[in-house]
């Protein structure tokens, strides 16, 4: 009986759950804002970048 009210009062695992708690709010709030992330990754890579079809363009040899 001892051993059970141990195990009931261990709070070792409460910061797992916690973590885990927001990895999955996360995530969620990435799924719902996808599109939105997925623009500003492409416009800001094509700012630093160029176009990737102007990369392609330089990258193949003209015959």
């Amino acid at each position: 009986m001892n051993t059970l009210k141990e195990f009931w009062e261990e709070e070792d695992g409460i910061a797992t759950v916690e973590i885990l708690l927001i990895l999955a709010v996360l995530i969620v709030i990435a799924l719902i804002f996808k599109n939105a992330i997925v623009d500003w990754v492409t416009k800001t890579v094509e700012k630093l970048f160029g176009s990737a079809n102007d990369v392609a363009d330089t990258t193949t040899p003209t015959p």
